[in-house]
């Protein structure tokens, strides 16, 4: 009797962990890839939804502050997109992330950044700085070459989709991030472009 009992302590504590590791918290800064932003190979997709929870702005508005570096670590592009509550942004990484780069090469791969903001921060504003808080969930459709070669693959592609990990947003990283926007801005005059929430693709 006292084993079972035992077992059914153990099994309760674990339930309680597992319970409390599924209810993460939401965060405010999220990291991906992008790969094979080649001609001839798929287009991929960024889909950020606004969760609702923060309404401390009109319509529950929230801003997707985004930067797209290539995989040399330099920052290509970066844009400010807002999104309502209960919106969908879909932002095309050919079109509309890369399409502008400083250095006018779209690269084959990278990374891309957002921060989950109250605030937008890009020209328009003077370059405020980002006020992160949670609200923004996002999604990104990768291209994989089926041969899987370096540095990209060729035909045919498939395409696979994750979550934007979840990621730790520091003050040093949240400067840096929008200083180096602050330049791209003023180097290239051409950041990168927002779709309206209603269109896709």
């Amino acid at each position: 009797m006292k084993k079972l009992v035992f077992l059914m302590s153990i099994a309760l504590i674990l339930g309680t962990v597992s319970g409390t590791a599924l209810a993460q918290e939401n965060v405010d800064y999220f990291v991906t890839y992008y790969a094979n932003n080649i001609a001839g190979a798929p287009d991929a997709t960024v889909r950020l939804v606004n969760d609702g929870e923060n309404s401390s702005n009109p319509n529950g508005t929230l801003w997707a502050n985004i930067y797209v570096f290539d995989d040399s670590q330099e920052l290509i592009e970066c844009c400010s997109c807002p999104v309502t509550a209960d919106g969908l942004l879909s932002e095309s990484v050919r079109r509309d992330l890369t399409n502008q780069s400083i250095r006018r090469i779209q690269p084959p791969r990278g990374v891309i950044k957002v921060i989950s903001s109250r605030t937008e921060s890009d020209a328009s504003t003077n370059f405020a700085p980002n006020v992160p808080v949670p609200g923004l969930r996002g999604f990104a459709t990768h291209i994989q070459s089926f041969n899987n070669q370096y540095p990209f693959g060729p035909a045919p592609y498939s395409q696979t989709e994750t979550e934007l990990a979840d990621s730790n947003l520091t003050a040093s990283e949240q400067l840096l991030l929008e200083q180096l926007c602050k330049f791209d801005h003023l180097l290239s005059g051409a950041p990168c472009r927002c779709t309206p929430e209603d269109f896709d693709f």
